[in-house]
């Protein structure tokens, strides 16, 4: 056993340099990963679900391979959510339903990661089904923030957001919908990057021409989020919307920064209203973009029609998924869980088609913005985390949200125009805890967005100031 304490605070890019290098090895990593999670995971209860013997054989597999074949990855360990198969592992979609699930077969997804040099050592939690912006689930648990214990570490992709800041992960892989890869990586100080459906691409699904949920890299910095967006994308055999590699991998983007010209910054995208404490700091930070150079415009992007849109095709995808499985387990499932799927079964096709329309306005308006400017910039969540006994959020700002996901409205209105996201920390609130804003690029330009983002971080920082009670 080989454990070296100092390779956690490490980027993901500079351990993947040094595997190439042979300075360390694939069993180096899980060694000292696996000393790691034995000291903070049962506080954080970030990655449940342990496969160390699973990654050890494929590490002993690619080390037998000479270095530059590999992989991309070339060794280097990844945890993946709850909601996508593992071959051989247990995955159990945060559900009773699914508790003692073993699949035979790994996700499309996570075959292509493991090619690329990924060593798959854990399943990151995730709340039921990924239903909601709070990790928990009656598998498993809650999953708690590192800043602060006893706050909630966002969702649905929380374990991994968690890992990352725990120092148990150096990427993760994740998923979003509602915001699933943004908001836990506000709450927890991390990058999580939505890119354009079809960028990563998994398969089986229930419906693969679906845009709304995807999948996505996490992790500490904006590089070496490119790095596992660059091991995760690809033609995926199953995915007919999958998008072929670029020409450029997108790590070479995110190395060569390229500051925008002009951003445009909006408080709430005319749909949602942040507490004070963080606009003020979402505010501060544009002010010192714009003392670096960069042109700053408030803007009055109203995307207050994605509330119903969304609740609309967010509630037919439920019901794909789930039907069935209300019909056989409703007696297991979180309440919220069973409103979603219900929602869903109960509506027409006049709300489809209004639905459709809507997400299409939605999409048109983004894209006519994003001619005026390289990026749009908003906060990444309306509210810092918040205590883990609370389930969700129904008032923030003086407003009241009818349902368990309003509160979400700030990163789903971007998920319905269908642009790549990506989420970085800008700061701490005075009690210690991470915000984030959101970075939106034009569609299919992750390229041009990492570079941006790379350039921003420049100026603001890599990570979030002082240091989480659990690493």
């Amino acid at each position: 056993m080989s454990i070296d304490s100092s390779l956690i605070g490490r980027s993901a890019c500079e351990v993947v340099e040094l595997l190439r290098a042979e300075a360390v090895s694939p069993r180096d990593l899980l060694d000292t990963l696996a000393a790691q999670v034995e000291r903070v995971e049962p506080q954080v209860n970030a990655l449940p679900t342990l496969c160390f013997e699973r990654a050890h054989a494929h590490a002993d597999a690619l080390m037998k391979k000479p270095v530059a074949e590999r992989g991309l990855l070339c060794g280097l360990p990844v945890p993946i959510k709850d909601l996508t198969d593992v071959a051989g592992v247990r995955t159990t979609r945060g559900s009773l339903v699914y508790r003692d699930r073993i699949p035979d077969t790994s996700d499309a997804g996570v075959t292509l990661l493991e090619a690329r040099g990924g060593v798959v050592y854990a399943k990151s939690n995730t709340p039921e089904f990924g239903s909601g912006g709070h990790t928990y689930n009656s598998v498993f648990g809650i999953t708690r923030n590192p800043w602060d214990l006893s706050r909630s570490a966002g969702g649905s992709s929380g374990g991994a957001a968690a890992a990352l800041a725990s120092g148990t992960a150096w990427v993760a892989q994740g998923s979003d919908l509602a915001g699933s890869l943004r908001t836990p990586s506000a709450f927890c100080g991390v990058v999580g990057l939505r890119p354009t459906p079809g960028r990563v691409s998994y398969a089986p699904a229930a419906d693969p021409y679906g845009t709304l949920g995807i999948h996505g890299p996490m992790a500490r910095n904006v590089t070496d989020a490119a790095l596992l967006l660059d091991a995760m994308c690809g033609e995926v055999d199953g995915a007919p919307l999958s998008l072929a590699e670029p020409a450029t991998p997108f790590l070479a983007h995110a190395r060569s920064p390229r500051r925008p010209a002009r951003v445009a910054f909006s408080a709430g995208l005319g749909i949602a209203a942040a507490e004070p404490e963080i606009l003020a700091i979402c505010r501060r930070t544009m002010d010192r973009l714009a003392a670096d150079g960069i042109g700053v415009d408030e803007s009055d992007i109203d995307l207050s029609a994605a509330t119903q849109a969304f609740h609309t095709l967010r509630g037919i995808a439920y019901a794909t998924n789930y039907e069935e499985v209300l019909a056989q387990h409703r007696d297991v499932l979180n309440p919220n869980v069973i409103w979603n799927i219900e929602f869903g079964l109960r509506l027409d096709n006049a709300a489809l088609r209004a639905a459709l329309r809507t997400r299409a306005a939605l999409f048109y308006k983004m894209n006519a913005l994003l001619q005026r400017y390289d990026v749009l910039i908003c906060p990444a969540s309306i509210v810092l985390p918040f205590p883990v006994e609370a389930r969700d959020i129904r008032e923030a700002a003086g407003r009241h949200f009818d349902t368990y996901i309003d509160w979400l409205a700030i990163t789903y209105a971007l998920t319905l125009t269908g642009m790549p996201v990506i989420a970085i920390p800008c700061g701490m609130s005075a009690n210690g805890l991470p915000v984030g804003i959101q970075i939106v690029g034009r569609a299919r330009g992750e390229a041009a967005l990492l570079s941006a983002a790379r350039a921003i971080e420049e100026i603001i920082g890599t990570w979030a100031v002082g240091k989480p009670q659990v690493s």
